[in-house]
């Protein structure tokens, strides 16, 4: 029998089918739907695939970090993933926007079984009003969410059971065998890095806020150096916290949310993220206490507790985040290692030289096979303009992305 299919539902129909549908899925005390990603508690990058097609072949740099799927085993995996959601009894969709430059601006699907995944999406993109949906068409790019299924390892170029692939001339994502909502977040971003500098614009792995005086400040980072929480400040209004375009009138958020880091999480020193935590937010893999609150300190689950949320639950963010060029631009290198020191003011040369060496460290937790402090150089970042700084963050801030 066919599913049933649900599409674009509000937040409390998505709330209700997680808490209908999903076992272990609870609300807390303050209306957070509490869910559980099961095994997969970060990203896989071991596991993901650019899926070698001829109009990306020469733009990729093909290695370990960026591995080739063809054509023939990302079918295979579709026709799976496929399969896998036709037989469940329920199908969420959700159509959103990513990109708040309608210049720019994707038309995202995400098709999922999981209430769960359809309201993390519909908090991260960007939510259309009822007339865009009704002139909606069809997307510009499509996420099959079948995380639940476990993936085929005898397909060519799967090597586990799981298995998330990206398309480019198909213009669809593949998930299977991880339930962990980042990859979806990420499969966008992975789009967007690709179709921006086409066009002559830099995709950033970055947060952005703007001061009174239309001064606008680019944290660059990777997961969990502190990117949400140093643009989460009071006396500045927030553009994003994660994922950013830098085009020739400015910058603008690809999302319509943030995606925050939740160990540790402090009322008193990040009141803003914690009051964000509410009716509508999504918290992952957090445990609540004898009260049903959640308790943020708790990491038996994993290190890599997360919070979605969707902008306006954030006082004073632009809603439509889109600013003017940046006027400082710091690098988060959460560097553990004492190469760089606290704070350092850069020149523009030497900003220039720690963007292409893009050295940071990855931080415990945020994906599936980090389990210790690692120096890296990130190949994701952007060329500084004017005046640049590199910052090491403190140690409350390292604990968010």
């Amino acid at each position: 029998m066919a599913p049933i299919i649900h599409r674009n539902l509000t937040v409390p129909e998505l709330v209700q089918w997680a808490l209908k549908l999903e076992k272990d899925t609870v609300l807390s005390a303050r209306g957070t739907l509490c869910v559980l990603s099961y095994a997969k508690t970060g990203r896989s990058p071991r596991d993901k695939r650019v899926v070698d097609t001829d109009d990306v072949r020469s733009n990729v740099d093909w290695g370990s970090v960026n591995m080739k799927l063809s054509e023939e085993s990302f079918a295979k995996a579709k026709k799976h993933a496929i399969d896998f959601l036709n037989s469940r009894e329920h199908m969420f969709v959700v159509d959103c926007f990513a990109g708040h430059d309608e210049r720019y601006r994707l038309k995202v699907r995400v098709i999922t079984a999981r209430p769960y995944h359809a309201l993390f999406m519909y908090n991260m993109l960007i939510r259309p009003t009822q007339k865009e949906l009704e002139s909606f068409g069809e997307p510009e790019y499509t996420i099959y969410n079948a995380g639940e299924c476990p993936a085929d390892p005898s397909v060519p170029g799967i090597t586990s059971k799981t298995s998330v692939s990206l398309n480019f001339k198909t213009q669809e994502e593949v998930i299977l065998g991880t339930e962990y909502a980042g990859e979806m977040k990420k499969g966008i971003l992975t789009v967007m890095f690709e179709l921006m500098p086409r066009q002559g614009h830099l995709c950033m792995h970055a947060s952005a806020n703007v001061g009174k005086k239309g001064d606008v400040t680019v944290f660059f980072g990777l997961s969990g150096t502190g990117k949400t929480t140093l643009s989460a400040d009071p006396n500045r209004m927030l553009i994003g916290d994660d994922e950013h375009v830098w085009t020739d009138r400015g910058v603008f958020n690809i999302e319509g949310g943030c995606y925050a880091k939740a160990i540790g999480l402090n009322p008193k020193t990040e009141e803003e993220i914690y009051n964000a935590v509410r009716f509508g937010a999504v918290a992952e893999n957090c445990r609540l206490d004898k009260t049903h609150e959640i308790d943020f300190n708790d990491e038996s689950i994993c290190k890599n507790t997360r919070v979605a949320y969707p902008l306006e639950h954030i006082p004073g963010a632009l809603t439509h985040a889109v600013a003017g060029h940046p006027r400082n631009v710091i690098f988060l290198t959460n560097d553990a290692f004492g190469v760089m020191p606290p704070v350092a003011r850069l020149t523009p040369e030497q900003a220039m030289f720690w963007f292409i060496m893009g050295y940071t460290a990855n931080v415990p937790g945020w994906r599936r096979e980090t389990c210790r402090w690692r120096s890296r150089s990130s190949r994701r970042a952007s060329p500084a303009r004017s005046l640049c700084a590199t910052r090491r963050s403190t140690v409350s801030s390292w604990r968010r992305r």
